[in-house]
């Protein structure tokens, strides 16, 4: 080691510090216990309105009635969005933030609800959080998930790279060649922290806040490879599950969708994260779903003509179909203390209101599972909207984080209770 360089030194330093990190037993084999868990799922397209919301003084909605079986698992809400959260499909990345303003030059985006959650569920976990994404090409909110420094987080796109990430060990040269490149990160955080810590001296007082928020950066990148090198020499969980192909045809949007369902249900159920963000876009595709025959984007603006309704609703009926056989497969799974789908929060919805008018406000929303009573469906002044963060206060509160508040919240969301 030569002392007089830095680079050896960090790279020492990280791998000590694992050493006397001593992670909890996995699968909480100690306790019994389940954890809680945190899934959200954004549709960029969004839903029509006019099926996804009941009708003042009915229970139900046409999609609703798709998910009847599960009616006492999740709560619906009417007259919530993100205020200023504006720019039509831009809101996108801005679906677990409530960062204002997307789209503009000089917007910047905020920590997303799952990587706070993350900050208090992904400790004990190989992977504090994944990123999925169901999608062709690149378009809007492709990820949901956003650093405490504002960057997107990248999605993975491919189930086999997924399966292969959670389950299938890698070889003894795989292993060499992982460390190889988290110790090359470290090296380069020591170069980055050296020329910033330089800088600073010289920084003007009005740019310190950026720099601070430069630091904040490499602090999250620093954790994730001391984390990285705990868990490259840990045995991988095993699952009987094979490992999938994936699906070439993006028009098999629902087959795919499904596929990545019953990942993410592995990934929680072995305990490899806690939290998913997953973003499934139907941009650019023609969904393989009967009496369907037109690519969705160009559905969602129908322009109020029957046939463009009658399409788009079959392929909307399709998604929310899929996200009812996800809530049986979470409610299946057996747990102490109830099911996977009680200890989990599934959060459902899209940043548009109105994809055939671009509308931002009123948007669609479904919570299930967690630890809160379900089976209503909470209503709110679809004019003047209740900030969404409202009800990010209560999940992050049930998650366990010690929280009053969240991006725009003015407080916790009224009507929502918790079981315990």
């Amino acid at each position: 080691m030569n002392p007089g360089s830095p680079f050896p030194t960090r790279r020492h330093f990280l791998r000590a510090a694992g050493a006397y990190l001593a992670l909890p037993l996995l699968g909480r084999a100690a306790d019994k216990l389940p954890p809680r868990r945190l899934l959200a799922i954004h549709v960029p397209l969004g839903m029509m309105p006019h099926f996804f919301f009941p009708k003042a003084g009915e229970p139900s909605s046409p999609y609703l009635d798709l998910l009847a079986a599960h009616r006492g698992q999740f709560t619906v809400f009417s007259g919530l969005s993100h205020p200023g959260v504006d720019g039509n499909h831009h809101a996108g990345q801005c679906f677990l933030t409530g960062a204002p303003h997307p789209g503009q030059p000089t917007f910047r985006n905020s920590l997303s609800l799952d990587q706070l959650a993350a900050e208090t569920l992904g400790l004990d976990t190989r992977f504090p959080s994944l990123a999925v994404s169901v999608r062709k090409g690149e378009h809007y909110a492709d990820s949901i998930a956003v650093s405490r420094s504002g960057v997107v987080l990248p999605s993975e796109t491919s189930a086999e790279k997924l399966y292969r990430r959670l389950f299938v060990a890698g070889t003894a040269d795989e292993k060499a060649a992982a460390m190889r490149r988290i110790e090359a990160g470290g090296s380069v955080l020591d170069l980055i922290l050296d020329k910033a810590k330089r800088l600073e001296k010289s920084t003007a007082a009005e740019d310190r806040a950026r720099l601070d928020q430069y630091f904040q950066s490499v602090r999250e990148l620093e954790g994730r490879l001391q984390c990285n090198m705990e868990w490259e020499n840990r045995p991988k969980p095993k699952v009987d599950y094979p490992q999938p192909k994936d699906i070439a045809d993006a028009n098999e949007v629902i087959a795919r969708s499904k596929l990545m369902f019953d990942l993410i249900r592995l990934a929680l159920q072995t305990d490899s994260t806690r939290v998913v963000t997953l973003s499934l876009s139907t941009f650019s595709v023609v969904p393989h779903v009967p009496g369907v025959k037109s690519e969705t984007h160009g559905l969602t603006h129908h322009g109020n003509e029957p046939e463009k309704i009658a399409e788009l609703r079959k392929i909307e009926e399709s998604q929310m179909t899929a996200f009812g056989d996800l809530l049986k497969d979470f409610q299946s799974v057996n747990e102490t203390g109830g099911t996977m789908l009680d200890h989990t929060q599934e959060l459902y919805g899209s940043c548009l209101g109105n994809a055939n008018s671009h509308s931002n406000q009123n948007l669609p929303l479904i919570l299930a599972g967690g630890g809160f009573k379900h089976g209503k469906h909470l209503t709110f002044d679809t004019q003047n909207n209740t900030p969404m963060a409202n009800l990010f206060v209560n999940m992050l509160q049930d998650l366990g984080a010690e929280t009053d508040s969240f991006g725009s919240s003015t407080g916790t969301l009224a009507g929502l209770d918790s079981r315990a």
